[in-house]
């Protein structure tokens, strides 16, 4: 199966009509260009107000799956163009927030949710851990019309255990999309090659333009929205500061392949990883 994937990057402000428009507007490119799978990145139908703000009135931003206007938007969008689309909105579930993730189909059904799982508080200015909650879904493999996909939110592509949990369920391709404008460029982009070159999955990290400001200070987001192929080498790679899409096509039976006969999968030892599910590093004691 070959499959054309997408990432996009753009600028975001304060006009949610006018983000949801840019959103649309680089949607509807990828698709022309042959994307199976478009990527739009973190947060993209708002200011990113978790970076540089504390301000109470921003839970009125969050919507209910049922209700959502990104998501029926979105939805009707990739029913549309026949593209399967995450898309990434900030939550209420009755008293509880998340950064969350919706998963659609090409036929715009929604196949279901995945909600952040890591939450990052700092560097200073960065105050998400005070908008959202731990997710409480679990890593997750979306079976579409285009492949299986796996999707992490920002944070969670530090996370070596996301990327691998998410192949492990059946993931064939690894989305992240991100907003992040501190100085680690290349330790961002790296730790994702590695997830790629690990699993032997390809790999897809879209990231936002622009510079934000609020009362506690201004991020200067620098885009280079990237694609990584099976072995963790750049396919392609956006510039840091205008509104672009990239694309990238794999052949997802060649890759599969490829990563059984490497027995990276094959040769793991789960027995001996008692400690990854320690914050300490010492193995569980039994009972």
């Amino acid at each position: 199966m070959n499959v054309t994937v997408a990432a996009t990057q753009m600028a975001c402000g304060w006009d949610r009509a006018a983000n949801l428009e840019k959103a649309e507007t680089v949607v509807r490119e990828a698709a022309r260009r042959g994307a199976n799978i478009v990527l739009l990145q973190e947060m993209f139908a708002t200011h990113f107000f978790a970076f540089m703000d504390w301000k109470p009135e921003y839970f009125a931003l969050a919507e209910t799956v049922e209700d959502s206007a990104i998501l029926k938007r979105m939805g009707a969008l990739a029913k549309e163009l026949g593209v399967v689309l995450p898309v990434n909105f900030f939550e209420r579930a009755n008293n509880a927030y998340y950064n969350t993730i919706m998963v659609f189909d090409a036929d715009g059904r929604e196949l279901g949710i995945y909600r952040k799982s890591h939450i990052p508080l700092g560097p200073p200015g960065c105050f998400e851990k005070n908008y959202t909650s731990e997710g409480d879904t679990g890593f997750k493999a979306w079976k579409t019309q285009h492949g299986t996909i796996g999707v992490g939110v920002c944070w969670d592509q530090w996370f070596p255990e996301s990327a691998r949990i998410m192949c492990l369920l059946g993931a064939e391709i690894l989305f992240y999309p991100t907003g992040i404008g501190s100085d680690c460029h290349g330790h961002w982009q790296r730790a994702m090659q590695g997830h790629a070159a690990s699993n032997l999955t390809p790999l897809i990290a879209a990231n936002r333009v622009g510079r934000e400001s609020g009362e506690f200070g201004t991020t200067d987001f620098w885009g280079r929205s990237f694609v990584a192929g099976p072995t963790g080498e750049i396919v392609v790679e956006a510039g840091s500061e205008d509104q672009e899409v990239i694309t990238a096509s794999f052949d997802l039976e060649a890759i599969r392949e490829k990563r059984a006969t490497w027995g990276l999968f094959r040769d793991r030892r789960p027995d001996l990883y008692g400690p990854l599910l320690t914050l300490d590093g010492r193995t569980p004691q039994r009972s």
